[in-house]
């Protein structure tokens, strides 16, 4: 039976499956069952994400996963049934899932950067009526919500896990003037935990109703960058005393906009190249400045158990308000317009796709 005792498990459901670049089907597929230490899990929410659509328009992606294959890695929802040795949870549970969880046995995993893990599982699949979790994502990255927390609110949890690992990097303190260069959700995440730090956000972005989410979320400086226009002498304007800002978060993931965020850092000042490029991607920038001017170039790679534990802190607590970032709802079968949607420059943030509407 199922979770709520209604029902058999059905032997098939729908799933959206990634064929190659922006080639995404909705399928009937056949439910996987939960092994030893997995979790089966009724989706109820799965957001759509800028890696997705990043996947979506290359049609693969070099470490999570190869096409055919099942898509989407954001998700919520109830325990469906759980297999042997499953003994913290229990079928009819609300949970959260990250997407990935680390050996916590490397070297990597031992010295606490459990995001370089040598064996990092990940696990994708959420855009489906079912997900199968893998016993060691059941075993390190696996929360309970509480009954205040959506499903949707439960959702966002893994990709504010990856903002505040990049936040927690660039050593924000109150005071301080933080660029983040794109408006995209995460770089909205990204604004809103430094503007609750107390630092002086100067959002920068180019689609004016992201621009406008920014506004709302509390970032006193806003500006819209036209093509052409030189956004390190922009920061530098904004800047309070015309030396550019303490730091620099660059959330897109051009080379233009990394090479930008280097040059209008102020001396002593962070560099977070936190979207990362595609791959072959060089960047330039002024070695003898870097030297000097004691600049810090950093990056941030995915999130830990300790930053998925503290964005569900986050959002539970109402310090982060997840509504604030999702836009928009569809049911399953709404997915591959969504994302072409999205893959084509539409305003929107991140689409909660309902798997059970």
């Amino acid at each position: 039976m199922s979770a709520s005792g209604a029902r058999p498990l059905p032997a098939r459901m729908q799933a959206a499956v990634l064929y190659g670049r922006e080639d995404v089907r909705l399928e009937a597929v056949e439910v996987p069952r939960a092994g030893p230490g997995e979790v089966l899990l009724r989706v109820e929410a799965a957001l759509t994400c800028g890696t997705d659509v990043k996947v979506y328009r290359r049609g693969y992606h070099a470490r999570m996963l190869v096409p055919p294959a099942l898509f989407g890695h954001e998700a919520s929802g109830v325990i469906e049934s759980v297999g042997s040795g499953v003994l913290d949870f229990a079928p009819g549970m609300r949970v959260v899932a990250a997407n990935s969880a680390p050996c916590d046995s490397c070297a990597f995993c031992k010295s606490g950067r459990q995001s370089l893990c040598d064996d990092l599982q990940f696990w994708n699949g959420a855009y489906a009526e079912f997900a199968l979790l893998p016993a060691r994502v059941v075993a390190r990255n696996l929360l309970p919500l509480e009954p205040h927390v959506s499903f949707l609110a439960g959702a966002l949890v893994e990709p504010l896990a990856c903002v505040v690992r990049g936040v927690e990097a660039c050593r924000i303190a109150a005071g301080m003037t933080v660029a983040v260069i794109g408006t995209g959700p995460v770089g909205l995440m990204i604004c809103a935990r430094a503007i609750k730090l107390g630092a002086r956000v100067i959002a920068a972005g180019r689609r004016e109703g992201r621009l406008e989410a920014a506004r709302r979320l509390g970032a006193p400086v806003v500006l819209e960058v036209a093509p052409g226009d030189d956004l390190a002498a922009l920061l530098h304007e904004e800047s309070e005393d015309g030396r550019g800002p303490d730091v620099v978060i660059e959330a897109v993931g051009s080379a233009e906009t990394c090479e930008a965020a280097l040059r209008a850092v102020r001396k002593g000042g962070i560099v977070n190249l936190f979207a990362g490029c595609p791959q072959d991607v060089a960047i330039a920038f002024d070695a003898q400045r870097l030297h000097y001017e004691e600049l810090t170039l950093t990056s941030t790679f995915h999130h830990t158990p300790a930053s998925v534990r503290e964005a569900y802190r986050l959002i539970a607590s109402g310090e982060i308000d997840p509504r604030a970032f999702i836009t928009g709802e569809a049911p399953l079968p709404r997915l591959p317009e969504v994302l072409k949607a999205l893959a084509h420059g539409s305003e929107g943030l991140k689409t909660a796709i309902l798997p059970q509407a």
